[in-house]
């Protein structure tokens, strides 16, 4: 664990620094786990049992309709990862978790982390406002799958996150801007990036 304990503090001071009391608590609780390329994480109708932090590859949430996946989120270092809503409820995900490289992340279970959280008030303040920052980032995505036409979604996803495009395969991106792949290849050689 020691070798990602820099970069899980470094990414939990942006939001809320810990003191050292917690911070020691909080970094023995996660625990490493690898993952292969088109590996299930979670898998929809189970339970997600833990939060996960990733530290190297790149995720995809999706779930399928018809027989198609449509990715609605995805994740990748240095960011949370996990079925949130089923973490949260710890009910059945609606959604799968899928690896799209081979990936490393770090875990800890639900049980740990609300022990974690009823005894220090800095971790609970870390996770509100984690799911605060949540929270408005999928409100601000709702808005743009009802509100902006395809080409508008792809500008403003271009915008925010241009590196995506080289990581991540169009078929992915395209599902998740629910545009479709003809349309979002012809997006990508008429827009200028």
């Amino acid at each position: 664990m020691s070798a990602y304990s820099d970069i899980l503090k470094a990414f939990w001071q942006q939001i809320h620094p810990l003191k050292a009391e917690e911070e020691a608590d909080f970094l023995a609780a996660w625990k490493p786990v690898h993952f292969k390329r088109k590996e299930i994480i979670t898998q929809a109708g189970n339970t997600e049992r833990y939060i996960y932090f990733v530290v190297e590859g790149i995720q995809h949430a999706y779930f399928l309709k018809d027989g198609k996946a449509h990715t609605t989120a995805f994740t990748y270092a240095p960011s949370f990862s996990g079925v949130v809503d089923s973490f949260m409820t710890q009910g059945p995900a609606k959604v799968s978790l899928e690896c799209i490289t081979d990936s490393i992340l770090l875990r800890i279970p639900y049980y740990e982390l609300q022990i974690l959280v009823k005894k220090h008030r800095g971790i609970e303040t870390f996770f509100r406002k984690g799911t605060e920052g949540l929270l408005v980032g999928l409100m601000e995505r709702h808005y743009e799958l009802l509100a902006l036409d395809i080409e508008e979604r792809f500008k403003v996803f271009v915008q925010r996150s241009p590196h995506l495009l080289n990581m991540i395969p169009q078929k992915h991106l395209a599902s998740y801007l629910n545009i479709h792949p003809t349309n979002f290849s012809k997006l990508m050689g008429r827009i200028k990036i």
